[in-house]
């Protein structure tokens, strides 16, 4: 074997085949967790696949915090199996802000059980066990599996290809069937908290058996999870289903599941947020258009979709024929695209859409605005040819950037490649996937790499934001899609008079408009900045002799595009304060004798509180200024 070009902080060493992470000690932070290797995070104790960049990834990475979660993932089923040996594992995954653990057990668990595995978990810490890579062939797989009477992963190996080498991790006695990373060693897991219990059928098959899935989450020292736990009851305050309806903006009901009712505060919030996407959009050169939300079964499944969505779909007979609600925009545009002949001087053509999609969610899985069945998304695809791909795509990522900027959201950049159910030839996936990358190369974007999770018809980045809670949220996507238009059979006349195949980008920024409404209620914890507030100015008379100036005080500012209500309840001043603080309402212009005489307002804001009298006619001006949307 050659030996292995490995460059670390700016040095390229050259090594023997077999080095490993850990064998960099000197350069090694004492906080590593794991190693990434042009794209590929490692183990630090196994040797490194290939050469290339090499990166050391701690608790401070999204990464880092994947493989210490994953690891504890692990420890709570070693943990598990040391207290009822006759249980049988199922999969225990990594998750944003901790980690859970499908396990069969025999007899549901009590109510101490939880503290059990928390206090054998800690004693698997101090142990601190080695964590150890096992490669084996599928034969060798089966054969341990089987001894160790795991049936659950004895299924999965069954599922996995002849020739495939399958890998394993042990620590101590336990051993888990997984593809890894792991941290070197148990003891690096220094705190951890089991935090719920639920039920949840084996691969997700109500038809198969229940498991007991028990979540929890971990981090290096106690001071970090206490901090976590603080956050939680955080979260807990800003809930948006307990804000939602405490603010008068939407609410759910039994009669419709998976539906959000928007009250009259919470659809001019989803109305502002819209507007706010099409003034963005109309400067760079989008189309509204709106599309079918019905349509025949056969357009799925030319597309594609069909075998993808089929159960996620509302369907229905009638008159002998199947329909089918749309769960998303792409064939639709795809098929408003072909209605006329395409000049290459038309494109690049930009499709936007706030249609209604649907998608049917188990009732299990729906969570408020988070998890709907009815939705609307700022939905676009972009039709370009290929010398176009780059500018385009560079435009879409800085539409991204204005996007999430406005809402003080920063982000980071998954890229996800081909699935193993991909659609179309290998050859334009390969050349999709390079033009991809090749952008956020070019635009100097960090970004990770998602092996085998893009969308079935091409690539994708996938944009997580990151709210004032620390927590990350998938919002925008952007693929670029070769696929599409060989199944729709777009074309368009080229330079030279020959047909030529567009390519496809479809692009949504804030995603489900209704979970970003959702996002943003726990982001602000209602407290939506001035230009997005329902009700940006509540007037205040102090006596009913100021009643009259109030309102035309309140005319004028509705004159100016402003949202305001004017309070003119019987009700003493502070009590009017109050409640405006309550509803979170940005600014209270308060009117009382002297300003009536004085042609002023005293403002209050909800962050300062009392900043004293203003001119009324001239603070008109700032206040529409400071009411701007951040167009960027």
């Amino acid at each position: 074997m050659n030996d292995l070009t490995v460059e670390i902080h700016g040095e390229v060493l050259v090594k023997a085949p077999g080095v490993r992470p850990l064998d960099f000690r000197e350069e090694m932070p004492e906080n590593a967790l794991a190693a990434w290797i042009d794209g590929d995070v490692v183990d630090l104790n196994r040797p490194l696949p290939h050469g290339g960049q090499l990166q050391w990834l701690t608790f401070e990475d999204s990464s880092g915090q994947r493989v210490f979660r994953h690891s504890s993932a692990h420890l709570l089923a070693q943990a598990v199996k040391r207290l009822w040996p006759e249980a049988k594992l199922g999969t225990g995954p990594a998750l944003d802000d901790g980690f859970y653990y499908d396990i069969w057990l025999p007899n549901p668990l009590k109510e101490d059980d939880l503290q059990r595995i928390e206090e054998m978990m800690r004693t698997i810490v101090q142990e601190n066990l080695d964590i150890e890579r096992v490669e084996l062939s599928r034969e060798e797989a089966l054969a341990l599996f089987k001894d160790r009477h795991e049936d659950f992963k004895l299924e999965i190996i069954q599922r996995i290809p002849e020739g495939t080498t399958i890998s394993a991790y042990r620590q101590g006695e336990f051993i888990d069937l997984c593809s890894g990373p792991h941290l070197p060693s148990t003891g690096l897991i220094q705190a951890i908290k089991l935090t719920n219990v639920s039920g949840a059928y084996w691969r997700g098959n109500e038809n198969n058996p229940m498991m007991t899935r028990i979540y929890g989450t971990s981090f290096p020292s106690q001071a970090a999870l206490q901090q976590y736990m603080e956050r939680l009851e955080e979260v807990k305050q800003r809930d948006h289903r307990r804000l939602g309806p405490q603010l008068d903006l939407f609410s759910f009901r039994e009669e419709a599941p998976g539906f959000a009712f928007w009250h009259p505060k919470g659809f001019q919030l989803y109305r502002t947020l819209e507007e706010f996407s099409r003034r963005l959009q109309s400067e760079r050169g989008y189309e509204e258009v709106s599309t079918p939300w019905i349509y025949r079964v056969g357009l799925w499944q030319r597309s594609g979709h069909w075998d993808h969505y089929r159960d996620n779909m509302f369907l229905m007979e009638r008159e002998d024929e199947l329909l089918g609600a749309k769960p998303m925009n792409c064939p639709g545009h795809a098929l408003l695209f072909k209605e006329s002949i395409r000049s290459y001087r038309d494109l690049p053509i930009r499709y936007a859409e706030y249609g209604p999609l649907s998608r049917f969610e188990r009732s299990g899985t729906l969570h408020g605005l988070l998890r709907v069945r009815g939705f609307h998304q700022d939905d676009a695809h972009l039709f370009v040819r290929e010398d176009q791909i780059n500018q385009e795509m560079f435009g879409v990522l800085d539409l991204v950037d204005i996007v999430f900027r406005a809402f003080g959201l920063p982000y980071e950049v998954v890229f996800s490649t081909r699935p193993d159910d991909y659609m179309g030839s290998l050859e334009l996936w390969n050349k999709a996937e390079k033009d991809l990358e090749a952008v956020l190369h070019e635009r100097g974007i960090k970004y990770q790499i998602n092996p085998g999770d893009g969308a079935f018809y091409g690539p994708k980045l996938d944009i997580s934001a990151i709210d004032s809670l620390g927590r990350h949220w998938q919002l925008a996507t952007v693929q670029l899609d070769f696929q599409l238009p060989e199944k729709f059979d777009l074309t368009y006349v080229d330079q030279d008079g020959s047909e030529k195949r567009p390519v496809m980008i479809h692009r949504a920024i804030m995603g489900s408009v209704e979970r970003f409404v959702g996002i943003l209620v726990e982001h602000y914890g209602g407290a939506f900045p001035l230009w997005l507030a329902p009700v940006q100015v509540v007037v205040i008379p102090i006596t009913d002799q100021q009643l009259n100036y109030a309102q035309e005080i309140a005319q004028k500012l509705k004159r100016q595009g402003l949202r305001v209500e004017v309070d003119a309840r019987n009700q003493k001043m502070n009590y009017k304060i109050r409640e405006a603080q309550l509803r979170k309402i940005p600014r209270m212009l308060i009117v009382g004798g002297r300003d009536l005489e004085n042609h002023t307002v005293s403002v209050r804001t909800r962050e300062e509180g009392d900043i004293g009298a203003k001119p009324w006619p001239e603070y008109i001006d700032e206040l529409v200024e400071q009411a701007q949307m951040p167009l960027g």
